[in-house]
């Protein structure tokens, strides 16, 4: 049964269907693979194999009063920053580290609608505030194609365990880039949903105008599946959009001719690496055979994303983490000696040193005298790299461009130089900070036999389009096909 665990979560829903084996066989092997390549690995946070059995045995218990459906019996893990009732949630942080969430993210209510089975919760950098999941205060997830190197971040997790096949899928969240790039470094698909495409309540704050949940698969397919199992309009959060939700994964199948692309001169400069750039030049040209058309085009404000991003976000960051000082939930350290003395220990000793700097960071740029210089500026500085976009789709359907500027680099080459980490990133960043639909797809290896990942952009909600052409590339290539040997 060990073969298993390398379906999608198409073919495998398709199995279930036919009988062929139960879901809790199917999570028996799932489990046996876990236990056999955690070791190596570090993905789960929390691993809760009796919750998966008993969602198992549920599954298979609706299957047989007739009750049918994609996600009905199939094994998923969680990042670690959105809430599973009565599950441990840390978000990759000491000050949370025995947090009990009371109640179920939106996105988690649905999939246990659908039948889903909970594996546990998946590494992550702190608070999501990372590009290589190295800054999770419970050590590093390492890449299964190469244990040396990092899966990328802050869902490194997330993205590790669907490559090793530890699941079919997981949940990720994207702020900056953390769905996208660790799908690149890990060589599955990614996909950050149009900013209100995906409700929010019960996801741990980090950035709230950016953050957004979306699928991370094998394949096209398995993310059209869970995206439209997740989507939605939801009362509890009022960012959620009432935008309708297509059938993505019964909207695959569209032709390729006409397609516009559009290829942002800026985002393929110095700082590429070669084989990234000869890897996204073939997927282009493939896709020109196909009656698509390619022209460049220019996203002039993309320079300034990486210092916006990083005023903007850490801004509100600085905000939604104010709410962790030991009086209502998680550590509390020094309240003896009074109600300051006891949110500075708090504070000092849960958090670790990526959050302090962003802490800070924001503060700073919120600050008196220099709300306008700086916060003011990031914001009028979004706007017009929203603009950009807007005035590349008047003559494009997808802009596309790398994932990332180079594969998985190794563990703690970037940890000490924060500019060299964050630079991960800024392919992805104007994506979130224009609120875009975006995913990563796999499309290559480099001569270390890293995966190589490209990147499709898309008008909001309009996640159709890049799923049907990101779909169409991976029908006729066989990187899906391929999996780490573990």
């Amino acid at each position: 049964m060990s073969e298993l665990v390398w379906l999608s979560l198409a073919e495998a829903a398709e199995r279930l269907e036919r009988r062929e084996f139960s879901s809790v066989e199917l999570t028996e092997a799932v489990l046996r693979h876990i236990e056999a390549t955690e070791p190596k690995l570090h993905c789960f946070l929390t691993y809760t194999p009796e919750l998966a059995l008993a969602d198992a045995r549920a599954a298979d218990e609706r299957r047989s009063r007739g009750e049918t459906g994609p996600l009905l019996g199939i094994p998923l893990a969680i990042k670690d920053v959105i809430l599973v009732r009565g599950v441990r949630t840390t978000a990759g942080s000491k000050i949370l580290e025995n947090f009990i969430a009371p109640y179920d993210a939106t996105v988690i209510r649905r999939l246990r609608e659908a039948g889903a089975v909970f594996l546990g919760k998946l590494n992550c950098d702190e608070f999501a505030m990372g590009s290589s999941t190295e800054n999770s205060a419970f050590g590093p997830t390492r890449n299964p194609w190469n244990l040396d190197r990092v899966p990328g971040g802050s869902s490194g997790g997330s993205a590790a365990a669907v490559a090793a096949g530890q699941c079919f899928a997981s949940l990720g969240t994207d702020t900056g880039g953390s769905i996208r790039q660790p799908a690149a470094c890990c060589g599955i698909v990614g996909v950050k949903p149009t900013y209100g495409r995906v409700s929010r309540y019960g996801l741990i704050a980090y950035a709230s105008s950016f953050d957004q949940i979306g699928p991370m698969t094998r394949t096209v397919r398995d993310s059209a599946l869970l995206l439209e199992a997740i989507a939605g309009h939801d009362a509890h959060d009022a960012t959620s959009s009432a935008e309708p939700v297509r059938p993505y994964a019964w909207e695959l199948d569209q032709p390729l001719a006409g397609l516009r692309l559009a290829l942002p001169r800026e985002c393929f400069g110095e700082g590429l690496q070669n084989e990234v750039r000869t890897a996204v030049e073939r997927v282009v040209a493939w896709f020109q055979d196909q009656g698509a058309s390619v022209h460049e085009i220019s996203l002039p404000h993309s320079r300034y994303a990486i210092p916006t991003y990083y005023l903007v976000a850490t801004a509100e960051a600085s905000s939604n983490l104010a709410r962790y000082d030991g009086v209502r939930y998680g550590l509390r350290v020094g309240e003896e000696h009074g109600l300051l003395t006891m949110y500075g220990r708090t504070r000092a000793r849960g958090f670790g040193a990526e959050v302090k700097r962003r802490i800070m960071l924001g503060t700073y740029a919120l600050s008196a005298g220099y709300y306008d210089a700086y916060y003011l500026k990031g914001l009028k500085l979004r706007t017009l790299v929203r603009r950009d976009f807007e005035a590349a789709f008047t003559d494009a359907d997808i802009v596309v461009t790398p994932t990332a500027p180079t594969t998985a680099f190794r563990l703690g080459e970037r940890t000490a130089d924060p500019l060299q980490m964050y630079l991960s990133d800024i392919f992805t960043i104007s994506a979130n900070l224009a609120g875009l639909p975006a995913l990563s797809l796999p499309c290559g290896f480099d001569d270390q036999g890293l995966p190589i990942g490209i990147q499709l952009i898309g008008r909001p909600f309009e996640e159709d389009r890049i799923l049907a052409a990101a779909h169409a590339y991976e029908q006729a290539h066989d990187w899906a096909r391929q999996h780490p040997n573990l």
